[in-house]
């Protein structure tokens, strides 16, 4: 009888504001002792024999805490992203489902991950006991036997001792939180706590499912079957959001004739409030739980959790908590505890309702413009320069330290790119220096015989990688647009355009139109989309038949192939006749790259006056917002064919995306229902956000789902999708 951990890690903890909030809940934070509630959780199902790798249940924005925590406590777990939040119920059916698939009758102990219990042995003893009546069909909870009466806690009414099984005892009813009077009278009654704590096999969980909500188990059982692996985790598919949302004991427990309970041996809680954190903790003789240098003075049964060493001292007061992290403070009599909960959706409400004055787009155009200019320009030249080796670092480590890497040909393209382009600004500056640099190593190290370009070489230039990829081809396009723009009397670049040209189109060209990349995904939005960027590129710098032909060409395609005609967005990954590829590589959909194309569009459509053009680019654009987290105020990374958000981690890259277009359409698109300017301004401000760092002019390339940002060095690459967003604030103010 194996026993198969499942740890429920949902809940935002909001009666324990302003330490728990929805990016950090309360199961992840040390709230008595030095351990948090979920790693106490992990601690306490190790000593089951024999037990399963514990199965998590959590949020998808949790899935970055969960890879932490485990990594501290040296465990190791599978975890469940759910797409959205559905209650008890629909998490517990899908790890039932997923168990029962390995093991129909093994034992699956369900655990909340924010309870604290301090003898973990006693703990221990319980479940096996529990596990006893779960073999014989029982679904089990944990009762506690309560310390006093108490309104915050659901009861159970215990019935007979089940023959045998000892213990253990029919739960002959849920009741929920009570009012302070029927309290009273419960504990009277010998009533117990829910602890929300369940034991039962398998196979025992489905059939009870199955027989009292079908439909939350077909949706779960689907939403595995759509599940996808991420680096954090197991996602589950867009159909656990078409689950009910509803609690396991409304679900279940309050309807099966299998309920059984097992009152519990051990001191428990399950955190709730202040003041079941100040019950929990060790205190000093005067009954106050302190941090060190806090001070009291005539003080008893005081609570204090700060936050940055802030001192604190309490004088001649009794019974208050006094919580505080780097925003906010709450003082509370914790007699009033539950309290909390009201006053942090007041305090949410309060910070959305009074905002201080936003920068406009010219204050954000002339802070961008400054930090270009004195900044990530110089250090991406002085830091981000090989100057011994050549070419352009792919990386520069916050620290200032370009990394030793292999050099991928995009990056040697962008950067020439973008330094020939500073040079057409008119920026001061050793730019066309760097662009030269730039260029100078890509084509002695990266050109083939055939007149392509391979996608990387070592840093010493040796061939890592002799591929040619379309995508790469089409940042040399640019770059060679870009320099022949600096000095467009020497022809050798319009020649180089021309030829790589023809060398990709004699490689590249699809007789179902468009272009197929090499590798294995050889029919991409992504390729065509940079191709349609480099063609428009020598438009303005040359303006030739052969690369309005191509634009119009691709643009073509995207409005007659690429675009979903009910979803009006660009997928990523196709089949030869450019219909959706199978399977998931064919449903995902960046909100970075409706932007984007929504960006070509509008510039094509100034060009050539289509007003198909012009239309697709609204469209996309609209699609892109689906993918704005209004609660991080950022673009995430992916969303599905539904335009649901599939990973909510938000790089760099959408940002400057946005941004752009945003500028771009709102140009002449006066009094459409879209405002143009404030989304312009709030991707200003959300991508000022990832340029803060200790080495002015680098950048945070990717905010995690709980809002932090990785810890890792800049990639040269971005360089030049800010500066796109940068050019198009420096027009705000030319306009």
């Amino acid at each position: 009888m194996t026993f198969f951990p499942v740890i429920m890690c949902g809940g935002s903890g909001t009666r324990l504001w302003p330490l728990s909030r929805s990016s950090r809940p309360k199961q992840f934070i040390p709230l008595v002792g030095s351990l948090s509630p979920f790693r106490g959780t992990l601690d306490r199902v190790r000593g089951l024999e024999p037990v399963a790798t514990p199965l998590i249940v959590a949020g998808q924005s949790h899935g970055d805490w969960l890879a932490r925590e485990a990594q501290a406590a040296g465990a190791e777990i599978e975890v469940l992203l759910e797409p959205q939040a559905r209650d008890s119920a629909p998490a517990v059916a899908v790890a039932a489902a997923l168990i029962a698939s390995r093991d129909p009758s093994g034992v699956v102990v369900i655990l909340a991950a924010d309870h604290h219990v301090p003898d973990a042995e006693a703990f221990r003893a319980s479940l096996r006991l529990a596990a006893k009546a779960a073999a014989e069909g029982w679904i089990v909870t944990m009762g506690i036997d309560p310390i006093a009466p108490a309104t915050a806690y659901g009861y159970i009414r215990p019935g007979e001792i089940l023959a045998g099984l000892e213990p253990v005892r029919r739960n002959l009813a849920f009741v929920e939180k009570p009012d302070a009077a029927t309290a009273e009278t419960y504990v009277r009654q010998g009533y117990l706590w829910n602890s929300g704590n369940f034991i039962a096999r398998a196979d025992v969980l489905l059939a009870e499912l199955e027989r009292f909500e079908p439909a939350i188990l077909e949706s779960v059982k689907a939403a595995l079957a759509e599940a996808e692996s991420t680096p954090t985790g197991l996602r589950l598919g867009p159909s656990f959001t078409t689950a009910t949302k509803k609690s396991f004991d409304y679900a279940v427990m309050e309807k099966t004739d299998r309920a059984a309970v097992l009152p519990a041996s051990f001191a428990w809680s399950d955190l709730g409030a202040w003041d079941a954190i100040w019950s929990a903790a060790e205190k000093d003789e005067a009954g106050n739980v302190l941090p060190k240098g806090a001070i009291a003075h005539g003080a008893t049964d005081c609570l204090v959790n700060v936050a940055g060493g802030l001192q604190v001292a309490l004088v001649g007061v009794k019974g208050l908590a006094v919580v505080a992290d780097d925003a906010s403070l709450l003082v509370c009599d914790m007699a009033h505890s539950q309290g909390v909960k009201a006053a942090a959706e007041a305090a949410a409400k309060a910070a959305t309702a009074v905002e201080p004055a936003k920068p406009d787009l010219s204050v954000w155009s002339e802070r961008y413009d400054r930090w270009f200019r004195t900044a990530a320009l110089p250090a991406w030249w002085a830091l981000g320069g090989d100057h011994g080796r050549g070419g352009f670092f792919e990386l520069v480590g916050q620290d200032g330290v370009g990394v030793a890497a292999d050099k991928r040909s995009r990056v040697q393209t962008r950067q020439t790119f973008t330094y020939a382009r500073a040079v057409k600004l008119g920026l001061s500056g050793p730019w066309l220096q760097a662009a030269q640099h730039g260029w100078r190593f890509f084509e002695t190290f990266y050109r083939r015989p055939d007149g392509l370009y391979r996608s990387a070489v070592a840093a010493d230039g040796s061939p890592v990688d002799d591929e040619a990829y379309l995508y790469d081809q089409a940042f040399a396009l640019m770059a060679l647009a870009a320099l022949h723009e600096v000095d467009p009397q020497d022809g050798a670049r319009l020649a180089a355009g021309r030829a790589l040209l023809q060398a990709i189109q004699g490689r590249f060209a699809h007789s179902g139109g468009g272009y197929q990349e090499a590798g294995n995904r050889r029919f991409q939005s992504n390729a065509q989309m940079h191709l349609l960027e480099a063609a428009l590129a020598w438009i303005e710098a040359d303006g030739a038949k052969v690369w309005t032909d191509l634009a119009n060409a691709l643009v073509t395609l995207a409005l007659d192939r690429l675009i979903d005609p009910d979803r009006r967005a660009v997928r990523e990954f196709f089949s030869d006749d450019w219909s959706p590829a199978e399977g998931a590589a064919g449903r995902i959909v960046e909100p970075g790259h409706q932007f984007e194309w929504a960006w070509l569009l509008d510039r094509w459509a100034h060009m050539s006056g289509s007003e198909p053009a012009a239309s697709a680019a609204l469209a996309l654009f609209k699609a892109g917002l689906e993918g704005w987290d209004a609660s991080r105020a950022v673009a995430v990374d992916e969303l599905d064919e539904r335009l649901s958000v599939k990973r909510a981690t938000a790089r760099l890259w959408p940002q400057t995306e946005m941004l752009k277009a945003a500028i771009l359409l709102g140009r002449d698109r006066e009094g459409d229902p879209i405002d143009f300017a404030a989304w312009a301004e709030a991707s200003a401000a959300s991508l000022w956000r990832y340029l803060e760092t200790p080495v002015v002019g680098l950048w945070r390339d990717e905010m995690s789902a709980d809002g932090s940002f990785k810890d890792a060095p800049a990639p040269a690459s971005s360089l030049y999708h800010l500066f796109g967003a940068v050019q198009g604030l420096i027009r705000v103010r030319a306009d």
